[in-house]
């Protein structure tokens, strides 16, 4: 059984989720409101929290000690799945899309009359011919 598997398994009941995080049940259910979480549901209805449940409500109550509000808490959560998705799409890029995506940038960069972030990157696969 993998890592990912087994920190997914829906194993603990909100009463323990409530121990380790500090949270209340009413906080809890609140985030799982705001889709924040999505614990499992017993076949008695019954929330089962996994251990990705409970780091999230972790980071949830570290967001909030910072000051940072529901709206950007939300954001960041949102920003992550995006990143994820686009993460395993973009495994299978081609080096024609690889090369057309960094021709891009590096026009863009010309337009504004600034230097490109990836030109300086580019320099270590052109290695020079000594001479």
């Amino acid at each position: 059984m993998s890592r990912e598997l087994r920190r997914a398994m829906p194993l603990l009941p909100i009463s323990m989720v409530m121990q380790l995080t500090e949270l209340t049940a009413r906080q809890i259910r609140y985030y799982e409101e705001h889709k924040l979480i999505e614990p499992a549901r017993s076949e008695s209805n019954r929330r089962m929290f996994s251990l990705d449940d409970v780091d999230a409500l972790l980071e949830i109550r570290e967001l909030l000690e910072q000051g940072i509000n529901m709206a950007g808490i939300k954001k960041v959560f949102d920003l992550r799945k995006v990143n994820k998705i686009k993460s395993l799409n973009n495994m299978a890029m081609s080096d024609s899309e690889l090369r057309s995506i960094l021709r891009e940038e590096m026009q863009q960069a010309q337009i504004m009359q600034k230097t490109s972030i990836r030109q300086g990157d580019l320099s270590r696969f052109y290695q020079r011919k000594s001479e």
